[in-house]
């Protein structure tokens, strides 16, 4: 009886030392989901640097009863899920967790829960390189309660870098200068984020990657449709024209700026105004100042589909109250 007893420690010991050495690093998950990260951004707009970071936190790099057991990532609650369940201590004991099959379709339904509840819609406003918003805008939507969570997100996405994942490209140590084109061909100008980060310096084969006020973009390149440019480019049919407010059926242009990401609510800072050139349309300026088609008219108390007259002034941020 003794020698079994001490038999059965040692399998133990063994075990559970087997069970940590197995453990799973930061590096190795985020080697391991980054393209899936990447892949779903592309699909859906969800920044590639919260998603690695939300799985990161959630399911302790794979490493936490849920992700081990259930392949849950995400730590989402069952919430009418139909399929098979786990039940595990949360905010309250035995609480009902989604189990998956493999941890892929753990991260596509990650994706299904942002995109179809409504409380997340505004979060697609932001665009998928401002991971903060996100970070934010995740807790005030109640995706979690610790009140911390933004600030644990951004932690992990600027120690990580996961940002770098946002363009769909990785970053290289010296990335290679851009390519400026000649100021009559230049529809929108090239520029820095808010926050310092330059994504303009990346190279998608032979598009360079742009940035106006926070918006990548490309410029279409002569012969371009949005078939060939969305397979080139590795997006889905539907996110150039919607990206960039216009019908498939329209034709590109060489040199029109194409953006890759929704556009934002407002021009960056700086970009108080705009006086309408004669014939100029709300879309071109939207284009021109990467801001969207119906927030113009908003900021400018317009109804949506108005003409603009030549020498009007618009405003592209919100007055500041005196």
């Amino acid at each position: 009886m003794k020698n079994c007893c001490i038999i059965i420690f040692f399998l133990a010991v063994f075990a559970a030392a087997d069970s940590f050495a197995q453990r799973i690093t930061p590096d190795e998950y985020i080697n391991k989901y980054k393209d899936l990260a990447i892949s779903e951004m592309k699909r859906s707009g969800i920044p590639a640097s919260i998603k690695l970071a939300q799985g990161m936190l959630e399911s302790g790099n794979g490493n936490s009863r849920l992700a081990t057991v259930a392949n849950n990532h995400f730590g989402i609650k069952c919430h009418g899920w139909t399929g098979k369940e786990i039940f595990h201590d949360d905010d309250e004991k035995g609480e009902c967790f989604r189990h998956y099959e493999q941890a892929r379709e753990s991260w596509l339904d990650h994706t299904e829960f942002l995109t179809s509840r409504s409380r997340y819609a505004f979060l697609f406003d932001y665009g998928s390189t401002d991971y903060k918003s996100w970070a934010h805008g995740l807790s005030k939507a109640g995706y979690a309660t610790d009140p911390k969570y933004p600030q644990l997100l951004i932690s992990l996405i600027e120690r990580h870098n996961l940002y770098q994942f946002d363009t769909g490209v990785q970053v290289a140590k010296k990335p290679p200068q851009r390519t400026q084109l000649p100021a009559a061909r230049r529809s929108a100008p090239a520029r820095s984020t808010a926050s310092g980060e330059d994504f303009a310096s990346f190279n998608i084969d032979r598009y360079p990657v742009r940035v106006n006020n926070r918006t990548n973009y490309v410029n279409a390149r002569e012969g371009d449709t949005h078939a060939s440019l969305t397979k080139h480019l590795d997006m889905m049919p539907w996110q150039l024209p919607k990206y960039n407010e216009i019908k498939t059926s329209e034709p590109l242009y060489e040199s029109q700026v194409v953006y890759l990401q929704p556009k934002r609510r407002r021009a960056e800072q700086g970009k108080e105004t705009h006086r309408v050139a004669d014939g100029e349309t709300m879309h071109q300026i939207s284009q021109q100042y990467a801001v969207k088609v119906a927030r113009l008219y908003t900021l400018n108390r317009m109804e949506q589909g108005a003409q603009l007259q030549g020498g009007e002034v618009l405003n592209l941020r919100r007055k500041k109250k005196k």
